[in-house]
């Protein structure tokens, strides 16, 4: 998991390009040391750093000595800073007739979790079959609402290119409008873009007390992983686990003042980020973005489901790019189709929030920080409008506020 707070109050916090040179030597030893001839990294399942300590989830072979496996790594990985590693151990069940190959005695630093279960009596093709995993995952019901904030809205598109984090920025500001306290976590760790529209490119978050403190973006608290690289250019290259792991930091690591909505933009897809944060995010409602075409449909209906199956409410959807008007002629065409957003809104059973146009100046707006809702251009009534549609049916999804945690 990448961290961006190095949590050792003597010294000062490491920089994000520091930080990720530790986690790449991390990585190159996992990817270098093999169990039998296959590499290790095959058979992590999780990852998570927490200062010092690294924790790992692994699926490992039967005839493989857990024990030293954990010894050899602490070996290799303690010049990279790691000073005790724990590990998570699942095993292949037992050969029928024959025993575990699991050590008699696990070091205390190792936590072995061997749950094996004897194969069907009566079919012997499945004796070497993998047990199931017991543990059910977190779910929506099972997670306490954020003590500061009202709630908590996710914008997603099942596809890149259908003007997401456009859309995102502007409802953000719509909401303000509306005399609502709003916050934005750009969650597209891939490609964060909110820094730029809300015109704070440059600044970095200030850290308070081992947490960051938001950045001031046109009245609202804006954190992005943008914000703490070091430049626009700047690639973001992590595999999954560090990329969700630095997810829940930027949600759990931030000082979140009072909010009546923290607006999150996702990466597109129905990837480990969506899924992480329905485990782990307590979500009011997801907003769906797409266009009325076929493709953009297909991969939206997608993210509709994903959200259905982990519980969380679908606010409604929002058509963008709809209709096109030249700005010469007066002429307006459908260019990527006609009734998409219908279509989808009807076959879910959700609210058509709104349709937005396909028009340079709402993508001229956002290129220089000041989106079509700051601007007050022709375009601000559409997201005012979809901003009103949210509110009126928004707190029948609420969640019960627990005012007596402390974080």
């Amino acid at each position: 998991m990448f961290n961006f707070i190095k949590k050792m109050k003597s010294d000062k916090p490491e920089t994000p390009q520091q930080q990720a040179e530790r986690d790449s030597a991390v990585d190159k030893v996992l990817l270098g040391y093999e169990v039998g001839t296959v590499s290790i990294a095959t058979m992590v399942m999780g990852l998570e750093r927490d200062g010092n300590q690294l924790t790992l989830d692994l699926r490992l072979p039967a005839d493989s000595d857990p024990e030293v496996i954990q010894q050899e790594l602490g070996q290799l990985l303690h010049p990279h800073g790691i000073k005790a590693i724990h590990m998570n151990v699942r095993l292949p069940a037992p050969i029928k007739g024959g025993e575990s190959s699991l050590p008699k005695q696990i070091p205390k630093t190792t936590n072995v979790m061997d749950k094996q279960q004897k194969p069907p009596a009566n079919n012997d093709s499945s004796h070497n079959a993998e047990p199931p995993i017991t543990k059910a995952a977190p779910t929506q019901a099972s997670l306490t609402a954020h003590p500061r904030i009202r709630h908590i809205i996710v914008v997603a598109s099942g596809k890149g290119g259908v003007g997401k984090s456009t859309t995102t920025v502007n409802i953000a500001l719509a909401l303000q409008k509306l005399g609502n306290r709003v916050g934005v976590l750009d969650a597209d760790i891939y490609g964060p873009s909110m820094p730029t529209m809300l015109g704070v490119a440059n600044v970095k978050p200030e850290l308070e007390n081992e947490q960051f403190v938001p950045i001031d973006a046109r009245g609202i608290a804006m954190l992005s992983i943008g914000s703490l690289l070091d430049g626009d250019n700047t690639p973001v290259a992590w595999r999954g686990p560090k990329a969700t792991g630095a997810l829940m930091q930027l949600y759990n690591q931030t000082n979140w003042p009072q909010l009546d909505y923290l607006v999150i933009d996702m990466p597109p897809g129905t990837g480990d980020i969506q899924l992480t944060l329905a485990q782990r995010i307590p979500v009011t409602g997801a907003v769906i973005v797409t266009t009325p075409q076929h493709i953009a449909l297909l991969d939206a209906q997608k993210g509709i489901e994903m959200f259905n199956k982990t519980h969380i409410p679908v606010l409604g959807v929002v058509e963008n790019m709809a209709l096109h008007t030249c700005s010469n002629c007066g002429h307006t065409e459908a260019i990527f189709g006609t009734g998409g957003g219908e279509f989808i809104a009807e076959q879910y059973h959700v609210p058509l929030l709104g349709q937005l146009p396909l028009a340079s100046g709402i993508r001229a707006q956002v290129d220089k920080g000041e989106p079509s809702v700051l601007a007050d251009d022709e375009f601000a009534p559409y997201y005012i409008s979809i901003a009103k549609n949210i509110e009126a049916n928004i707190d029948k999804f609420a969640r019960p506020v627990d005012d007596k945690r402390i974080f």
